[in-house]
């Protein structure tokens, strides 16, 4: 079993929904636990990544949001997760820590749905198997996450300070 492949988009998947980065850690090292005692049931000719989503959402739902409730602890601020590496880079960073501030005040519902589908690009089928919901449910999260979204004011970049706003 291949887990390495995909370590980086479970690390992600984790963050998002713990919105720290131990508990994100703690996440995927206890999915690839998960899967390694498993793996029997894995089914060769599927997406493992899809699987491996599945286990994480599933310890999350099951073990760390309880866990992370009783604690009380706090999140990870999106400034503070993107780094700034020339001006190009970081309009890129401004316009996409904007974006993730937007997508993380959408319910947790709708946040995981956008993740899944349009960060690592699952189809509704897919999300719909990973959340353990009908596709029907991913289609309104999804609808519903874009319409909360077109509300807001479109993104500014920074203006350069020699050349005024871009």
């Amino acid at each position: 079993m291949e887990l390495n492949q995909h370590l980086a988009r479970l690390w992600r998947y984790g963050l998002l929904l713990s919105r720290q980065r131990h508990i994100a850690d703690d996440l995927v090292q206890a999915t690839c636990v998960r899967a390694l005692e498993r793996a029997g049931q894995f089914v060769p000719g599927t997406r493992m990544d899809r699987w491996l989503l599945s286990i994480l959402h599933s310890i999350w739902l099951n073990e760390i949001r309880a866990q992370r409730v009783r604690q009380g602890q706090g999140q990870v601020d999106a400034d503070q997760a993107l780094s700034f590496d020339g001006e190009s880079v970081a309009q890129t960073h401004v316009l996409a820590a904007q974006v993730i501030r937007r997508v993380d005040a959408l319910p947790e519902a709708q946040r995981e749905t956008v993740f899944l589908a349009y960060v690592e690009g699952l189809s509704y089928r897919e999300v719909a198997d990973v959340l353990q919901v009908p596709i029907g449910t991913v289609m309104s999260r999804l609808a519903a996450a874009r319409a909360k979204l077109a509300e807001y004011p479109p993104l500014h970049t920074v203006p350069h300070p020699y050349r005024g706003e871009h």
